[in-house]
């Protein structure tokens, strides 16, 4: 956990599964199991450090939970670093924050950005989807970058998070409400994630074959034109015996074929994995048609009006499969000597990728930042 520009002082969590596979990869940096709250002032101090990534819990501003905000408990932690930031003898130059969608809404946000302006930090906020770096997978999440005593962010806009758009521009999401208007911005080069567009905003259209309007397949099929994303043939693993073990379940494919978001190698799209991949089917993460040349149409067209023995026999054509928690870390950017210890099970791989965020776009913000 150094590099030729930074030395980790500390990586703090509570999490024993995440603490062992982190040890794994960096054995040489000092790592505290124990809770942000649980450091001192003092503590602290002592590591001296000049910048602080943090990821805070993102259940209370998840737009599927219940949106506890600052009164979640969950969000202590949080709150503890906007304590002690100011006390400490030295403070840190940069920050740069992570979190779901929903956080630049939030309490907590406005509680972050009086601390970094009573200490003098100049901020920009983002939301962003590895699909700006032209990566096949859409997870589009809140990023905040604050600097001291630098010039302020060329592209900064007051008030507002710059959302990751497409043909090379960004969109500029005003916090007050408003329609969303089309700005330039150079430092990164952005492109359509789906999860900008939310699905209750679609025309509701007669369903084709699947669960699927005609506009939701009209979308996909134009992120699969996209030539400015790579095809997700380039993350995946060689298909050998091994993947038999992640072919999906017949259980799974008879109850829930309808709901699945099916992808191919050449695709240039997949949905956001979730902690739940492997273990819940719906809404977790896109799964991996591996017989390219079967028509998806062909296998859905009738399938609800035959028997079930029927059904599962032209369902198993696709050969459908989950992505591989490698093939997730791929996505995530992380670097092929990334591993896990052996005895952390599959499960386990899926809910710590489902909990990670992506590399790439992180070392790409971390560059503005010190830009």
């Amino acid at each position: 956990a150094s590099c030729r520009w930074a030395e980790v002082v500390a990586a703090v969590d509570v999490n024993t599964l995440a603490n062992e596979v982190y040890k794994h990869n960096f054995p040489g940096t000092p790592l505290w199991a124990k809770t942000i709250e649980g450091i001192t002032l003092q503590e602290f101090d002592r590591l001296s450090f000049d910048m602080i990534l943090m990821s805070p819990p993102c259940q209370p501003f998840t737009r599927t939970g219940l949106q506890g905000d600052v009164s979640d408990p969950r969000t202590k932690s949080f709150l503890y670093v906007l304590h002690v930031l100011p006390r400490l003898q030295k403070l840190p130059t940069y920050l740069l924050l992570e979190n779901v969608k929903g956080f630049e809404s939030s309490s907590a946000r406005a509680e972050l950005l009086q601390m970094l302006e009573a200490c003098g930090f100049e901020h920009q906020e983002f939301l962003l989807s590895p699909t700006c770096l032209g990566i096949p997978n859409s997870r589009l999440r809140y990023f905040l970058l604050a600097r001291r005593s630098q010039d302020p962010f060329p592209f900064r806009a007051p008030g507002q998070v710059s959302l990751a758009g497409r043909a090379g521009a960004c969109l500029v999401l005003p916090f007050e409400g408003g329609r969303l208007q089309a700005v330039s911005e150079k430092s990164l080069h952005s492109d359509t994630s789906p999860e900008c567009s939310s699905k209750s905003s679609l025309p509701k259209g007669p369903l084709l074959f699947k669960l699927e309007t005609a506009e939701e397949l009209a979308r996909k099929e134009g992120q699969d034109a996209d030539s400015s994303i790579q095809m997700l043939e380039a993350f995946l693993e060689e298909e050998d015996e091994e993947k038999s073990q992640y072919l999906l379940p017949p259980k799974s494919l008879l109850r829930y074929a309808f709901l699945l978001d099916i992808v191919k190698p050449s695709s240039r799209r997949s949905t956001c994995f979730t902690k739940g991949y492997g273990h819940y089917m719906e809404g977790t993460g896109s799964v991996l048609q591996t017989a390219v040349d079967v028509q998806l149409e062909s296998v859905f067209k009738g399938i609800e009006e035959l028997p079930e023995e029927e059904k599962l026999l032209k369902l198993s054509t696709l050969k459908l499969r989950y992505f591989t928690p490698r093939e997730i870390a791929n996505l995530h950017g992380f670097p092929l000597e990334f591993g896990f210890p052996d005895q952390v099970t599959a499960k386990q791989r899926y809910r710590l990728l489902g909990n990670s965020l992506n590399v790439h776009l992180v070392a790409k913000l971390i560059s503005i930042l010190l830009g």
